[in-house]
C-alpha cells in the first residue's frame, strides 16, 4: 500500500509539472520569458561591473579582468558543463515519470559541482602567480591581475552553484525563483560596487568582492528552495555512481567546450592586441567581449529557458509536439537576431562610451569595432540555440560541434590569418566570419536530424 501511494503521490507531482504543458508559441515563450529576463539582468550588472571599474578605478584595471578572464571562463565551464547535461538528464526522468531517480541525480550533480568548485579554488590560489603570468599579463597589469583573481578563486564554490540552479530552478519548473534571485544578486552586486570602489576606495578588490558576494545570494537561497522540499526537484539521499555524472559531463560537453575555447579565445585576442595596441588594445577588445556577452543574453536566456522543454518532451515521447516547439523557438530567435543586430550596429558607439571614459583610444577603437563586430549577431542566436537544442535531446555531439566551432575552431583561424593582412580590422572580423561559418554547419546538421527523424522519433527517457 506503501509502495501504491507513493507511486499516486509521484504521478500527481508530474501532473502537475509545468514542463508537461501543451505549449503554444506565447505559453512557450511566456515560460521562457523569466530565464531571458534573468539573463538579461546578468548581462546588465556583469556590464554594470565594468563599467564601475573603467570609471573609477582606470582602462589598466579594466584590461586586468579580462586577461584573468580565461580563469573564470573554466570554473563556469564546468557548472554549466554539469548543470546543461545534469538538467538534461533530470528533466527526461520527469518525462519519462522517474522522480524519485531524477532528485536523486540532481543531487550528486549539485554535490559534484561544489567538489569542482573547491578544487579550482585550491589549485588556482597555490599557482596564483604562474597563472597571472601565463595569462600574458603585462607589467603595469600584473597587480590588477593578481588581486582580481585572488578574490575570485576565494568564491569558486559559490560562482559553480550559483550557474548550477540557473539552469536547475528551470528544470524544476520555477523560473520565476531563478528570475527573482538573480534580480537580487545583480542589485547587491551593483550595491556593493558603489560601496567598495566608489565610497571605499578599494580599487580592482573592491570589485571582485562585489561580484563574489553576487554569487552567494543565488547560491544560499537556491540551496534553501531546495532543502525545503517545496518543489518536485529537491534534495535527497543521493546514489552515488559515476554513469549519472559521466552521462550529464558528457551531454553538456558543448557548454563545456564553448567555455574554455572562449577561455582560449580570449587569451589569443588579448595577446593581439597586445602586440597591435598596447594595453588601449586590450581594453577595446574587453569592451567588444563584455558587450557580446550582454548582447546575446537573449539568445542564452530563450535557449536555458526552453531546454527543459524540449527534454521533457523527448522523454514523454511526444515527438509532434516537439517539432512544433523547436519550430517556434527558431521563429522567436530570428526576429531576436536581427533585433540585437540593429542594436549593435546604430548604438555602438553608446556602449563603447560607457565603458571608455574619458579614454578617446579606447572609444575610438571600441566604435570602430562595433561597426563590423555587430554583424556575428544575425548569426549568432540560431548557433547558440541549435547547440542549446541538441544538448536537450541528449545529441551531444551535434552540439559540441557547434560550440567549438563558433567559440574556438572557426575563431582561432581567423584570428591567426586575417590579421596578418587586415591588422586590428582582422581582430574584429574575426568572430562574424567564425559565427557566419558555424552557422552553414549548424544548417547542416538540422537538415541531417530532420532527415534522420531525429524530430519525429519518439526518444527514450534518459
Amino acid at each position: 500500500m506503501s509502495n501504491l501511494a507513493e507511486f499516486k503521490r509521484t504521478e500527481k507531482k508530474t501532473e502537475n509539472n509545468p514542463l508537461a504543458e501543451v505549449y503554444s508559441a506565447a505559453s512557450l515563450i511566456r515560460f521562457a520569458f523569466p530565464s531571458m529576463v534573468m539573463m538579461v539582468f546578468m548581462g546588465f550588472y556583469t556590464i554594470a561591473d565594468t563599467v564601475f571599474v573603467a570609471r573609477f578605478v582606470n582602462t589598466d584595471a579594466l584590461s586586468s579582468i579580462n586577461i584573468v578572464c580565461p580563469v573564470i571562463n573554466i570554473i563556469v565551464g564546468l557548472g554549466t558543463m554539469l548543470a546543461a547535461g545534469g538538467s538534461a538528464v533530470v528533466a527526461a526522468k520527469m518525462g519519462g515519470g522517474k522522480v524519485r531517480e531524477a532528485c536523486r541525480d540532481f543531487t550528486l550533480i549539485v554535490l559534484a559541482g561544489e567538489a569542482f568548485g573547491g578544487a579550482v579554488m585550491a589549485a588556482g590560489l597555490f599557482a596564483l602567480d604562474d597563472i597571472v603570468r601565463g595569462l600574458g599579463a603585462s607589467r603595469a597589469l600584473i597587480p590588477y591581475c593578481r588581486d582580481y583573481l585572488r578574490i575570485q578563486l576565494i568564491f569558486a564554490a559559490g560562482n559553480m552553484l550559483q550557474v548550477l540552479y540557473q539552469n536547475l530552478l528551470v528544470t524544476a519548473g520555477r523560473p520565476d525563483l531563478g528570475l527573482m534571485l538573480s534580480v537580487l544578486a545583480g542589485i547587491s552586486n551593483i550595491v556593493f560596487d558603489f560601496i567598495f570602489i566608489v565610497l571605499m576606495q578599494m580599487g580592482i578588490k573592491g570589485a571582485a568582492l562585489g561580484t563574489g558576494i553576487g554569487y552567494l545570494i543565488p547560491a544560499v537561497f537556491g540551496t534553501l528552495f531546495f532543502l525545503s522540499g517545496k518543489s518536485t526537484l529537491h534534495f535527497c539521499r543521493p546514489r552515488f555512481g559515476g554513469a549519472v555524472l559521466f552521462k550529464s559531463c558528457l551531454n553538456g560537453a558543448s557548454e563545456m567546450v564553448s567555455q574554455m575555447s572562449a577561455a582560449v579565445t580570449t587569451f589569443l585576442f588579448n595577446s593581439a592586441m597586445l602586440r597591435l595596441l598596447g594595453e588601449d588594445g586590450v581594453a577595446a577588445i574587453t569592451v567588444m567581449i563584455y558587450s557580446q556577452f550582454f548582447l546575446t543574453t537573449l539568445y542564452i536566456g530563450f535557449s536555458m529557458g526552453t531546454a527543459p522543454v524540449i527534454s521533457y518532451h523527448c522523454g514523454s515521447r511526444s515527438g509532434g509536439r516537439l517539432r512544433k516547439i523547436i519550430v517556434v523557438c527558431f521563429c522567436v530567435i530570428f526576429t531576436i537576431s536581427f533585433a540585437v543586430f540593429l542594436i549593435a550596429f546604430f548604438a555602438g558607439n553608446n556602449i563603447a562610451g560607457m565603458f571608455a571614459g574619458n579614454n578617446k583610444s579606447v572609444f575610438l577603437l571600441a566604435e570602430k569595432g562595433f561597426s563590423i563586430f555587430s554583424f556575428s549577431f544575425l548569426f549568432s542566436g540560431a548557433n547558440i540555440f541549435t547547440s542549446a537544442m541538441f544538448t536537450a535531446m541528449s545529441d551531444g555531439k551535434s552540439s559540441a560541434a557547434i560550440s567549438f566551432l563558433r567559440t574556438f575552431g572557426f575563431v582561432t583561424v581567423f584570428i591567426f590569418i586575417l590579421p596578418r593582412f587586415l591588422q586590428v580590422t582582422g581582430v574584429w572580423l574575426s568572430i562574424p566570419a567564425a559565427e557566419a561559418c558555424t552557422f552553414i554547419v549548424t544548417l547542416c546538421l538540422i537538415c541531417r536530424c530532420r532527415k534522420n527523424g531525429g524530430f519525429d522519433k519518439n526518444a527514450t527517457a534518459g
